[in-house]
């Protein structure tokens, strides 16, 4: 057990003390936001609201390839990408109160595509 919290902070404190190096990484491979699927309701609301307020989210309309599975977790996950993917894909555009995930396999499934800029 003593051996797991070490490599978790060492994670942590790698993370922190090498955001360049982070962000350097992502410009060098495809990345794409997800909502965390710890998220409770409210906060995937939230960020629907937040990044479709900010980005076009017809994506996510009624009879768009994206609206099924029409479920917040599904639909948070394609706001918070289009957020991600507009704003300088970063670990803060995808931060969402710490409900974001950066991922490098893409989310995209049957005829609903994640951008990716």
């Amino acid at each position: 057990m003593a051996k797991a919290w070490i490599c978790l902070f060492f994670l942590f404190f790698f993370c922190i003390s090498s955001e360049r190096n982070f962000i350097k990484v992502n410009a060098e491979m495809k990345t794409w936001c997800v909502a965390k699927p710890s998220s409770d309701q409210a906060a995937l609301l939230d960020n629907i609201n937040y990044a479709c307020s900010h980005v076009d989210c017809r994506i996510l309309s009624s009879g768009c390839p994206c609206y099924s599975p029409g479920n917040l977790i599904n639909h948070a996950s394609i706001a918070m990408n289009l957020y991600y993917q507009a704003n300088g894909r970063n670990y803060w555009n995808c931060n969402f109160k710490n409900s974001g995930l950066i991922v490098i396999t893409n989310p995209s499934y049957g005829n609903c595509y994640y951008e990716y800029k």
